[in-house]
C-alpha cells in the first residue's frame, strides 16, 4: 500500500511549472518560455511539499495505491505557479500561490486625511517634513498596545490570504526606537507561529530618522544597540528575522549611514533587502550591489549604471507600481532593467501610504504602467519574488520537492487574475497552504477560513 499523501491534482490538461529545471529565478528570455505539462497531475505529500508533477497517467499508476486527504479533478483545466504564488487552473477553475516581496503591515491608526493632502498636490517629502508620513505612524504605533497590533496585522494577513498571497516580506520600521521595534517583531513572530501564511520578517529600524536626532545618531544607536539586542533575542530563539532594510534617501539615511547598518546587519547574519533610488537617485542599486544585497526595492530613480550593477550582481529589482501609483511618481524603469538582465520580482508596498493588499491587482498595474508582459508579471511574482526573499528553493514553482502552496480560480484562463482588474475576490475559490485548504469561497457567496 502506497503511503497517504495529503492533496491530489488530477487530469489538468494545462500545467503551467515557470520553472522545470531548478532556476532560482527567470530573467526576460525564461519568462517568455514558461514550461508546460498537458494532461498532467500533481501531489502533495504530508509534509506540505510537492511530492511528483508529471504526465497524468504516469501520476496515477505511480500512486496507485495512495489514499489522499483531499483530491481535486482538474479535467479540462489549467494548473498554473505563481510567485510566492501558485496558479493552478482547474476546468472553470485554476490554481495560484502569490509571493508579496515588500510590505509594512504593522502599524496602528491609519493616514486617510493625508491621500487628502497628496490630492490636493503635497509631496511625500513635504507631508514628512511637516511631521505627517511615517513620524504620524510611528506615534501611532508607539503608543498602540502589543494585543492591538496582532489583532490588525492578522486582519490584513487574512485579507492577503484570500488575494491569493501565501508568502509574504513583512518589515518593522513604524517604531524607531527600540522597545517598540522589538514590539513590532514580536507581533511578526506571533503571527509567524499562530498562521498558516508564510512570512519573511525584515527589521526596518531605519525607516527614517526619529525625532530629536540627527541621521548619525539614529544610525549609532541601530548599530549599537538595536542590531547587538536583536543578536541576542534571535541567538535565545525569542525572535526571528531574516533580513535588514533601511530607506536610503535624500533628507533621510545617506549612502554611507546606509552603507554602515546594512553591512553592520549582514554580520549578523541578516540578508539585505532595503528601499532605493525612490524619490531621488542616490546611487542605492549599485550600494546594493557592491555588498551583495539579496533585493533592493523602489528604484524610481535608478541610473543606468546601476541596472548594470545590478544585473551583474544578481540583485532582485523589487518593484512597487502601487506605490508610483499613489504617489503620482514616474514608474520603474521595468523594460529597461529586463532588457539588461535584471531579476525582476513585484511587491505590494503595502502601508498607510499605499494601501493595496492585492498581488493581482499589483501584477495589472506592472503590466499596464510599466509596460511588463503577463508572463513577466507570473514570473515576477513567483519564482522572481521567492528569490528576492532568498526562497527560489523552496517556493516560487511547480517542482517536486518544494512547497505545496496554491490558488484555484474560477477561470478558463489562468491570465484573468491579471486582466480582471480588483476581481479576484469572484475569481479566487481557494487558497491551499501546504497541501490544506485555507480558505475557500463557498457556492452561496458566504467565505469560511480553516
Amino acid at each position: 500500500m502506497e503511503a497517504p499523501q495529503r492533496l491530489l491534482l488530477e487530469n489538468a490538461s494545462q500545467l503551467v511549472l515557470v520553472c522545470a529545471r531548478g532556476e532560482q529565478y527567470l530573467l526576460r528570455d525564461g519568462c517568455a518560455r514558461l514550461a508546460v505539462l498537458r494532461d498532467a497531475s500533481l501531489v502533495v505529500g504530508l509534509d506540505g511539499r510537492i511530492k511528483a508533477v508529471g504526465q497524468a497517467d504516469v501520476i496515477h499508476h505511480q500512486f496507485s495505491g495512495a489514499t489522499f486527504e483531499r483530491v481535486i479533478d482538474c479535467s479540462g483545466k489549467c494548473v498554473l505557479p505563481g510567485r510566492w504564488i501558485f496558479f493552478i487552473m482547474v476546468q472553470c477553475q485554476r490554481v495560484a500561490s502569490l509571493v508579496d516581496a515588500h510590505t509594512h503591515p504593522v502599524w496602528a491608526g491609519d493616514r486617510v486625511h493625508e491621500f487628502a493632502m497628496k490630492l490636493a498636490g503635497a509631496t511625500y517629502m513635504e507631508i514628512h517634513q511637516a511631521g505627517g508620513g511615517i513620524h504620524f505612524t510611528v506615534e501611532q504605533t508607539q503608543k498602540a498596545k502589543e494585543e492591538e497590533l496582532l489583532s490588525t496585522f492578522r486582519h490584513r494577513l487574512e485579507r492577503m490570504q484570500r488575494a491569493g498571497s501565501t508568502l509574504v516580506e513583512c518589515k518593522s520600521g513604524y517604531g524607531l526606537s527600540l522597545e517598540t521595534e522589538l514590539k513590532m517583531l514580536r507581533v511578526i513572530q506571533c503571527a509567524q507561529r499562530s498562521m498558516e501564511i508564510g512570512i519573511s520578517s525584515t527589521y526596518c529600524g531605519a525607516h527614517s530618522v526619529p525625532k530629536g536626532k540627527t541621521a548619525a545618531e539614529a544610525t549609532d544607536d541601530i548599530v549599537n544597540n538595536h542590531l547587538p539586542k536583536l543578536t541576542e533575542l534571535q541567538q535565545s530563539g525569542e525572535i526571528h528575522v531574516d533580513n535588514i532594510d533601511v530607506f536610503c534617501e535624500k533628507g533621510v539615511f545617506d549612502l554611507e549611514s546606509t552603507r554602515r547598518i546594512l553591512q553592520a546587519g549582514k554580520a549578523a547574519g541578516l540578508q539585505i533587502n532595503f528601499h532605493g533610488d525612490e524619490l531621488h537617485p542616490m546611487r542605492s542599486a549599485e550600494l546594493g550591489a557592491e555588498l551583495g544585497a539579496r533585493a533592493v526595492s523602489h528604484l524610481e530613480e535608478i541610473s543606468d549604471e546601476g541596472i548594470t550593477a545590478m544585473a551583474r550582481a544578481k540583485c532582485a529589482a523589487v518593484l512597487l507600481p502601487t506605490t508610483a501609483y499613489m504617489l503620482r511618481l514616474k514608474q520603474p524603469r521595468a523594460r529597461k532593467m529586463l532588457e539588461e538582465g535584471v531579476i525582476v520580482a513585484l511587491g505590494s508596498d503595502f502601508n498607510p501610504n499605499a494601501y493595496c493588499l492585492s498581488m493581482p491587482m499589483v501584477m495589472h498595474l506592472a503590466c499596464v504602467n510599466m509596460k511588463m508582459s503577463m508572463t513577466e508579471a507570473l514570473a515576477a511574482a513567483t519564482i522572481n519574488a521567492a528569490y528576492a526573499l532568498g526562497k527560489s528553493d523552496t517556493h516560487g514553482s511547480i517542482e517536486a520537492g518544494k512547497q505545496g502552496d496554491l490558488l484555484v480560480i474560477n477561470s478558463s484562463r489562468w491570465e484573468h487574475l491579471i486582466y480582471q482588474f480588483g476581481g479576484h475576490d469572484s475569481l479566487i475559490d481557494y487558497v491551499i497552504v501546504k497541501g490544506k485548504v485555507i480558505y475557500q469561497k463557498e457556492r452561496c457567496g458566504t467565505t469560511s477560513s480553516y
